[in-house]
């Protein structure tokens, strides 16, 4: 194991495995389809970065609501501007819809069903959508988001991680075509 340095809040190492070999008796499953049982383990996984990033977004958008209803510019509420109102309003809405699906899919792994599809929806429109609040919220505070004292720049880092970790979205849409719209598999 080697750790790894980030520009997020959060430990990462790599691990590395070589020469592993598992008798027979401590098999679990089919050989050789190890990696797909660990990918539908991760729909869990999967659910709690959805989680993470609702509550990122729900936070990006709070922040940006308060900036904007707080900070006055030639004698009224910056808010008060449809150029900065209605990026957080959008931000706000994808944000809501995406905690629907992620409740979706939660519900679904609770009740021991299958849910990676909704597992691997929630995280996309999850991630996307704090992402989203992070540009709105950015883009409210101005050069202000990038100042330390607001917290937006390191929440602004954090979120963005969603969109590549613990998978790609790229393949999660190569999921989305191939496991539910049955399109040819893309890779």
């Amino acid at each position: 194991m080697r750790p790894s340095e980030t520009m997020i809040n959060y430990d990462t190492n790599e691990v590395f495995f070589r020469d592993v070999r598992v008798p027979e008796e401590r098999l679990i499953g089919t050989e050789g389809e190890g990696f797909r049982y660990i990918l539908d383990g991760m729909n869990v996984e999967r659910i709690l970065v959805a989680s993470e990033s609702v509550g990122d977004g729900r936070w990006f958008v709070e922040r940006a609501s308060k900036y904007a209803t707080e900070r006055i510019v030639f004698d009224r509420p910056i808010g008060q501007n449809q150029g900065v109102q209605f990026p957080i309003a959008r931000a706000f809405a994808s944000v809501e819809a995406a905690s629907m699906m992620r409740y979706k899919a939660a519900s679904l792994f609770d009740a021991g069903e299958k849910c990676g599809a909704e597992a691997n929806m929630a995280k996309l429109l999850a991630s996307e959508a704090a992402w989203e609040a992070a540009n709105a919220a950015v883009q409210t505070f101005g050069g202000y988001g990038f100042r330390k004292e607001y917290d937006v720049e390191r929440k602004f880092r954090e979120s963005r991680i969603f969109m590549v970790a613990p998978v790609s979205n790229n393949l999660v849409l190569s999921y989305i075509g191939q496991h539910v719209l049955g399109m040819p598999r893309s890779y």
